[in-house]
Parts: structure tokens; sequence; C-alpha cells
């Protein structure tokens, strides 16, 4: 008697999300992840959100204003960067593709929502030295199209 077992790999899901850094006069804003938000609770990240329907800009035109309450009059788009794939230690079964946008904003004053608790303006170089999401670092040089080497 032959008895065959079968297993199956399970594919890690892939989850489509946009990730927007603002920009004004050189200076990039993060945002404090609240307790209050689904995911990565405490960390430093830029504007983000699930795409929705397929269309990443539209989704980061949204995201913007949810999370700053800025309109679309007073943001231009700079460049779109590559996406990435980001896999969290904690959770290998979920693929994060990050869709990276960068946006020059004619203001800095912004009003928050429930997702965070706190803003900073910073310069860009200044990012490692912030407990980030996963690859916030690498998502931000895709956006600004920097050269690693």
């Amino acid at each position: 008697m032959v008895i065959a077992i079968v297993t199956t790999i399970m594919q890690p899901k892939k989850i489509n999300v946009v990730t927007v850094f603002l920009e004004h006069y050189g200076k990039i804003l993060l945002l404090k992840r609240s307790q209050k938000a689904r995911t990565m609770k405490g960390l430093w990240a830029g504007i983000s959100g699930y795409i929705e329907n397929n269309d990443a800009l539209t989704q980061a035109l949204k995201e913007i204003k949810e999370e700053t309450g800025l309109s679309n009059e007073k943001l231009s788009l700079i460049h779109v960067g590559q996406p990435l794939e980001v896999v969290e230690s904690c959770n290998p079964d979920i693929i994060w593709i990050v869709h990276p946008y960068l946006f020059y904003s004619n203001t800095r004053l912004i009003r928050i929502d429930w997702e965070h608790d706190e803003v900073r303006w910073i310069n860009p170089d200044e990012i490692q030295s912030y407990n980030t999401v996963p690859k916030l670092k690498e998502t931000l040089e895709s956006a600004y199209q920097i050269d690693k080497n």
C-alpha cells in the first residue's frame, strides 16, 4: 500500500500600498503611526494606505487628503518611484508592494488624523535616525531617485 502525502506550499499574500512623501523646501514629512493604527504602531512612516481601486496615483492623493488635510491644489507631483517588495520579519506571509510617490507641498501646515500622533519635517538624510516602518529609507530613495552607489 502506498500513501501519498501532499503538501501545499502557501504563497505569501501580496498587498499593494502607496507611500507618499511630501517635500517642502527640502524637508520631507514623516508621521508617527498612532496606537490606533491597524499596523506598524509607533513607527515613523510616510503617508500611506492600501490601494483600493488599482489606481495608485488616485489612492496617493486620497491618502494625502485624509492624513494631512491637504487638497490637490496645494500639491505638485515630483516623481513616481519604482515599486518595492517589503516583507515584515514578524509576518513573512505578507509581501507589501509599496508604490512610492514624492509630491511638493506649498505649505507645512497640515492636520493629522487618528492614524498618527506626531509629525516632523526632516532633511531626507536624517531618515535613518528614526524607527521607521520596514524599508522606508529605500522607499524614499526610490521616490527621490537616489543612487545608492
